[in-house]
């Protein structure tokens, strides 16, 4: 399905994990290489040019979280993380390492995969055979700015820049915001809606969420006129008609 040049760097402590990760990655007909720890990982992305990291939350010196935080600052590839965190609030604390998905341990090798493949689709078009690229050429349902949405075909394309990219996370507020437009979503709704407990340490999350995609679909992240905020109700989706200009 895709390109077979696809490098993935997976960043693993446990050597029996990397190397199953590593089968799964070979399997697919993609390219592995391993890093024991960030630090690592960080001298392997000097030398190599990778289509994708899959980082390990818990790593000896540097965290995988903090590491994810560190190379979203750096570039757009796409990043899933594997973490044993499982509770609620643990994963939604992932939206702050601007990972594009996450994997909870243990995994299912297809769901893995799955997810990897997915990122990919969304991170590196380019990589999908012309056929299915010639498929997808559908109208957007969605526009904002200068933003083309299709949320059948879960694809958010920036016409004046095509290599600007949403994470899973971004796109995934996008999706629930669009689902009732010009009405308030509450962060509460938008956390249950995500597979996260509305408490306390988790509503500041969305916020940050929230700020990411406003910087980057909206002209003015400032004065934001797609996404904006209603007091004591929460967030709501103003869109344009499809067929608007930018």
């Amino acid at each position: 399905m895709l390109n077979q040049k696809v490098k993935i760097l997976i960043v693993e402590d446990d050597p029996d994990m990397a190397e199953l990760i590593c089968d799964l990655v070979e399997a697919e007909g993609w390219i592995p290489i391993t890093a024991p720890s960030a630090e690592i990982a960080q001298e392997r992305l000097q030398h190599e040019t990778v289509q994708l990291v899959l980082v390990d939350h818990n790593l000896p010196g540097l965290s995988g979280r903090a590491f994810a935080q560190r190379l979203r600052a750096q570039t757009d590839v796409g990043i899933v993380m594997v973490t044993a965190a499982g509770s609620a609030t643990d994963r939604v604390l992932g939206l702050e390492t601007a990972a594009d998905d996450y994997v909870v341990k243990p995994f299912e090798p297809n769901e893995l995969t799955a997810r990897i493949k997915a990122v990919l689709r969304r991170t590196h078009p380019q990589l999908r055979h012309d056929r299915e690229s010639d498929r997808e050429q559908t109208p957007a349902a969605l526009r904002l700015g200068e933003w083309a949405i299709d949320l059948a075909q879960r694809r958010a394309v920036c016409l004046t820049d095509p290599t600007k990219t949403l994470t899973s996370a971004e796109f995934a507020l996008l999706e629930i915001l669009a689902e009732t437009p010009n009405s308030p979503v509450s962060r509460a709704q938008i956390l249950d809606r995500m597979g996260a407990d509305s408490d306390r340490f988790v509503d500041r999350n969305v916020d940050v969420l929230v700020l990411r995609l406003r910087r980057k679909i909206e002209r003015n992240p400032d004065l934001p006129s797609h996404i904006q905020t209603r007091r004591g109700k929460g967030y709501v989706l103003h869109i344009d008609d499809a067929g608007s200009s930018p």
